[in-house]
């Protein structure tokens, strides 16, 4: 079933190989392959050979494909895993050399911020400890140590990152723990430094297969180039036109080094496309080709022609968003589409809300991919969950969560306490706050604040008798005083009203879904189910995604919203001179579809109360103009494109009063 491309490098063990991998031309094929043909034909042990590559699903997907291959015992003894679990299996093995304790834990982003945020000068803003832990972690993916970083520093910031990497180190380890960094750092200056240990792991992996060679790092690429050794026995597949990772590390530079770390490197390019129809890969061909290549490569395909790139213009985010779920809709309806093989794709998590809102007021399941749900945020969330507790008392997570939301001086002593005293009693924590036996052994003031806490829920709930569930969520925000918090809580202008527009903008989601005999606990019900589906199985839904986040994946339907200047490219990257990676990006984007692509953008942007007017991305001026369609300049498929959409809502307000 290989091409004769795919068959040379499954085959070629003699020295270390780069297979430049197209978008869609069946790199993990290559990888399970030849994991099979060194065992089988060149003889090496299961347990010799690592397959590494960057997340948890690829590694499953990739075993999964190798046991298909191989037998049983071969299949358990391979090592597939991520760089960071290979990482965590070294110093399993070598914690002592690491100077690390048996049973050493591993901290999470949250873990190792909160410590940032301790070591960091006081009240120091949240972008500033961001930037002090990203700078903390670029040191460490570039395997420096703390001293090293010291001398390395170039800025009065990158100074201040680097002193608190130390105190952050001596920190970890007082708490014999390592962050996911040290994962990575730790093992490579081990290896390097000690050479009887590199013998050992040298021995150990044989042979190295690595996925997605060009999102690698530096300390990943150092990690490598120890373990292969010499010999190089080492197959490195990727892709230099999808290095869209620079920003946390990645180095695409990493693929010409390997033709100077050694120079015996065989390349071999994959290009035959299984993918998309031919139109959609002349396009990302046209595009990609505005990149500087060190190895040129065409990918070809074999696939119908396909229907134009359709190239929408729109009036601004929540007109786009509506016409692409109109679009979602009509595919459904009339081409009997699944929702499961449609994707929208955009540059920032920002630009998901409109969509969200088109999706869900069209009655369209979607899935959230890699970003916060706007039914995830926490003001949300705290609304919500008085909601929820206004229909179940016995809700204790609902209760602790927002027992002290608004501030009310309850501390964790006292619902420790009240905790205790609930389960002794068999109830509830709220059944335990309305007895006065259990208030009289609390703290006076903590308990006063309980039982005002119980009197607000119970006026709460006298008013949701007579409240649709919008004017409910209003009660709530001027009744518990939830606004008021946010206002004097939160300095920065424009979190402050994003925090405020959340809470409206809830109120306004109940008001468009409400119909007659769904009580605001159901609403709430039906809201929380959507919002925590497994983000690993996301069912028949639309997906929604950031471009980075879909990389990896294919559907039928591609949707890429936000295709103008300064948001794709973005502007960030236009100001720093940024634009191949840009362009790689959109080319990520395109290459994930297989039949329909559609490209959008909006003439005007809102941005702090202020119209800002766009031009459409310079990338869409990149691509043929004969595979495209611009909305406008064709009347009768524009009069085709209205005819649907027409038809589409027609449908979805015949269905709405259907259901009323």
């Amino acid at each position: 079933m290989l091409n004769p491309q795919q068959l040379a490098a499954v085959e070629h063990c003699d020295s270390p190989l780069l297979v430049l991998a197209g978008a869609g031309s069946g790199k993990t094929s290559v990888i399970t392959q030849k994991i099979a043909y060194l065992i089988a034909r060149k003889r090496l042990a299961a347990s010799r050979i690592a397959a590494i590559t960057f997340t948890n699903k690829a590694a499953r997907e990739m075993r999964e494909r190798v046991g298909k291959l191989i037998s049983d015992e071969d299949a358990q003894a391979v090592t597939v895993s991520t760089f960071h679990a290979l990482g965590l299996k070294f110093l399993q093995i070598e914690h002592a050399r690491a100077g690390l304790r048996r049973g050493f834990s591993v901290l999470d982003a949250d873990d190792s911020g909160g410590i940032v945020k301790e070591l960091a000068p006081k009240g120091a803003k949240n972008d500033v400890l961001f930037g002090l832990r990203n700078l903390l972690s670029r040191a460490k993916n570039s395997g420096l140590s703390p001293q090293e970083a010291l001398a390395a520093a170039r800025s009065p910031r990158e100074l201040e990152a680097a002193t608190i990497y130390e105190m952050y180190q001596q920190r970890l380890a007082a708490f014999n723990a390592v962050d996911f960094d040290d994962l990575i750092r730790l093992p490579l200056r081990i290896l390097e430094a000690d050479a009887d240990c590199r013998a050992v792991w040298r021995e150990r992996f044989r042979y190295l297969l690595v996925d997605e060679y060009q999102d690698t790092n530096d300390a990943q690429y150092r990690l490598l180039k120890v373990l292969a050794g010499e010999h190089g026995g080492i197959t490195c597949v990727g892709d230099d036109d999808q290095s869209i990772y620079a920003w946390r590390g990645a180095n695409p530079e990493n693929i010409d080094q390997l033709g100077r770390d050694w120079p015996s490197l065989r390349v071999i390019k994959l290009e035959q496309n299984y993918r998309c129809g031919k139109r959609i890969l002349r396009a990302a061909n046209r595009l990609i080709g505005n990149n500087p290549h060190l190895h040129e490569k065409k990918l070809w395909s074999e696939l119908p022609e396909g229907a134009p790139i359709r190239v929408l213009e729109c009036k601004e985010a929540e007109h786009e968003a509506e016409h692409i779920a109109a679009i979602a809709t009509t595919l459904a309806e009339k081409h009997k589409a699944r929702w499961h093989d449609m994707a929208i794709l955009y540059r920032g998590n920002f630009q998901a809300r409109p969509l969200e809102k088109a999706l869900r007021l069209a009655r369209i399941p979607y899935h959230l991919t890699g970003a916060l749900s706007f039914l995830d945020r926490a003001e949300v969330k705290d609304l919500l969950c008085y909601l929820r507790l206004l229909t179940n008392p016995s809700d204790d997570a609902a209760f602790l969560r927002v027992v002290n939301v608004p501030k009310r001086e309850i501390g964790a002593t006292t619902l420790e306490k009240l905790g205790q005293m609930a389960q002794s009693r068999h109830g509830s924590l709220l059944d335990a706050v309305r007895s006065d036996s259990v208030l009289r052994q609390l703290t006076p003031r903590p308990a006063a604040a309980l039982a005002s806490f119980a009197n607000l829920l119970d006026e709460l709930r006298s008013a949701s008798l007579h409240q649709g569930a919008a004017e409910l969520v209003e009660t709530i925000v001027a009744r518990t005083g939830y606004a008021a918090q946010i206002a004097a809580g939160t300095p920065d202008a424009s979190v402050r009203e994003r925090k405020l527009g959340n809470l409206r903008e809830l109120a306004d989601w109940f008001r468009a879904m409400q119909k007659g005999g769904n009580s605001a606990g159901d609403l709430a019900s039906q809201l929380a189910l959507l919002s925590h589906a497994d983000r690993d199985e996301p069912g028949n839904a639309v997906r929604l995604m950031t471009l980075h986040a879909a990389k990896g994946l294919e559907f039928r339907f591609v949707f890429i919203v936000g295709c103008e200047e300064g948001t794709l490219p973005h502007e960030g990257a236009i100001d720093e001179g940024r634009i191949d990676e840009e362009r790689r990006l959109m080319y990520v984007g395109i290459t994930r579809a297989k039949e329909l692509l559609t490209l959008s953008w909006s003439a005007r942007t809102k941005r702090y109360g202020e119209i800002h007017r766009n031009q459409p991305s310079r990338f869409l001026q990149e691509l043929p103009q004969a595979d495209l369609h611009w909305q406008g300049k064709d009347p009768e498929a524009d009069k085709e494109a209205v005819r649907e959409t027409a038809e589409s809502h027609m449908a979805k307000i015949a269905a709405m009063l259907a259901g009323s």
